[in-house]
């Protein structure tokens, strides 16, 4: 008669050696919020190129006021040679200066964005997550910068095709890029601050109104720092669109520039922004 067959191996009901158990019965140790920010800034860059890719009437349409500063102004005044350039035409001197202007247009109305996502509840999902504040604020300061430099481009396809002398050395458009999102990041954290402190859409309106012309003629973009009144000379040093705009000048036409100060400048106030908007953001959720 054969034998039984032998009976399987039971497994034991002993606990699992410490180190591993300890896996099952604690989660995993959260991300650090410096971890967390690389994923926040794609995320969010992400979701403005997908905006852009749904609906590009935007793009359009802010296309046609660097167009007609370029065309309009820009050309008569090469023309008429009334603004000291250093022997550059007139319209080339003016190309950087629309570049950093349309990209501040973008940036300088953002803080909306974030107000109609408090409306709609956005806000305050995106606030209960672990997401540090800072990343979360980043996210949208360089997802400005994204938006803003698509702007760019098209604003470099404009100058280009009315003649302008632009190099395309690409380390030299690579650093154009920083700058761009470097200025648009910090124009976007203004915006996102004002809005923590007024906490209403038409408010910022106002506000994103009354401040954009003056940053604008308060700045290099149109005339040499040197033609301006002391006082004028003053705020256009105080002001971070100056110093985007002559690193710009400088990648483009190779004018000289002090592109070390004037990226220096703009790092500290992006870092500046982010942290003062990340402040605000609770006030702003509420």
């Amino acid at each position: 008669m054969s034998e039984a067959p032998a009976a399987p191996h039971t497994v034991s009901a002993d606990p699992l050696p410490g180190k591993d158990i300890g896996l099952l019965l604690r989660p995993p140790r959260p991300r650090a919020g410096w971890r967390l920010l690389p994923a926040r800034v794609d995320a969010m860059c992400a979701v403005e190129l997908q905006k852009l890719r749904h609906d590009r009437t935007e793009l359009y349409t802010r296309a046609v006021q660097p167009a007609l500063w370029l065309l309009i102004f820009g050309q008569t005044f090469t023309r008429i040679k009334a603004i000291p350039t250093d022997g550059i035409p007139y319209i080339d001197y003016l190309a950087p200066g629309i570049i950093a202007q349309s990209a501040m247009f973008i940036a300088i109305f953002y803080g909306i964005q974030i107000i109609w996502e408090r409306d709609a509840g956005i806000l305050n999902k995106l606030l209960v997550t672990p997401t540090p504040r800072a990343a979360l604020i980043t996210g949208k300061a360089f997802a400005a910068g994204v938006k803003s430099l698509i702007q760019a481009v098209v604003v470099v396809v404009i100058a280009a095709v009315l003649g302008v002398a632009l190099t395309w050395n690409p380390l030299k458009l690579l650093g154009v890029a920083a700058a761009v999102i470097l200025g648009s990041a910090f124009f976007s954290c203004l915006s996102m601050t004002i809005a923590g402190i007024v906490l209403s859409r038409d408010r910022l309106m106002g506000f994103g109104q009354a401040i954009t012309m003056p940053l604008f003629f308060g700045s290099n973009a149109l005339y040499p720092v040197s033609v301006m009144p002391g006082w004028l000379q003053a705020v256009s040093l105080a002001n971070p669109l100056s110093y985007q705009v002559d690193a710009l000048r400088g990648l483009l036409l190779g004018t000289h520039a002090h592109l070390a100060a004037d990226f220096g400048v703009l790092f500290v106030a992006a870092a500046a922004g982010i942290a003062a908007a990340s402040s605000l953001l609770g006030r702003l959720a509420r």
